[in-house]
């Protein structure tokens, strides 16, 4: 560790990618590797906190269901202040992008008003991700040439809920992250809102790891399809004509695939 009577530390805002250890960029990995003290969320592979020194503090900041038992925010704040305060070198490795639904402009902003020295490393967001992971494109110029990432964070239905579901029924491609308990209200919004009922959609879950899961449906029937097969978050939904490119890519990889064996 380093001197702890120092008084100018550093925070890492980290953006461990989508879920692979190995899609983390190689900044971030360097940070991870140089830091005396790694605050960490719940969906970071093991093998990525194995890079982490032996010496290293490892602090576990993770937020799952809904914030049940999840580490309060005030709590990582402070967290993060009083290490920095110390000298140290601390990382905060969120999943995803640190900036794309992970708080990391809040942390930023309440280290800087306290005058806290912090960069933010961007990671691969998690739209990026699970889209490339299963052979989704989230953007084409035939059929993607906007996308919207929304948080499904809040109940469709609630007061908390300040989306524009027609404006978001008028885009290319939606991505709602962290929407999988709400999904069958998330669609049957959109589908109010104008999208028609047969618009391609998917749910891919565990992205880019051994055990991915992609599920797609017309947007009427995914969450039916989703609830039978018993997927589980972590995952996004994907909505959007670049979902039906899907098929095409895994059918021609097919007959490429059988071309090589012939």
């Amino acid at each position: 560790m380093r001197d702890r009577n120092a008084t100018t530390g550093m925070v890492s805002l980290v953006g461990a990618g989508p879920g692979s250890p190995d899609l983390i960029t190689v900044r971030g990995l360097d940070r991870v590797r140089a830091a005396d003290v790694v605050v960490f969320d719940a969906l970071i592979h093991p093998d990525l906190l194995a890079a982490a020194r032996s010496d290293a503090e490892m602090v576990y900041a993770g937020k799952r269901g809904y914030c049940v038992g999840s580490t309060l925010q005030e709590t990582i704040n402070d967290l993060l202040v009083h290490r920095a305060r110390q000298g140290l070198r601390v990382v905060r490795l969120k999943g995803g992008d640190p900036c794309v639904f992970g708080r990391g402009g809040e942390e930023a902003e309440y280290l800087a008003e306290r005058g806290v020295s912090f960069e933010i490393v961007p990671g691969v967001t998690t739209a990026v991700g699970a889209c490339a992971a299963a052979s989704i494109p989230l953007t084409h110029r035939d059929v993607g040439q906007a996308v919207a990432l929304v948080t499904g964070h809040f109940d469709p239905d609630s007061s908390d809920c300040t989306i524009d579901w027609v404006a978001l029924a008028g885009m290319s491609t939606v991505v709602v992250y962290m929407g999988l308990r709400h999904l069958d209200r998330i669609a049957a919004k959109l589908i109010a809102a104008g999208l028609p009922a047969d618009t391609p959609a998917a749910v891919v879950a565990r992205a880019t790891l051994p055990d991915q899961v992609v599920i797609d449906a017309p947007l009427e029937d995914l969450a039916a399809r989703v609830e039978v097969a018993g997927v589980t978050a972590p995952a996004v939904i994907v909505v959007g004509e670049s979902v039906r490119v899907r098929a095409r890519l895994l059918s021609l990889s097919t007959s490429a695939a059988q071309g090589v064996l012939a």
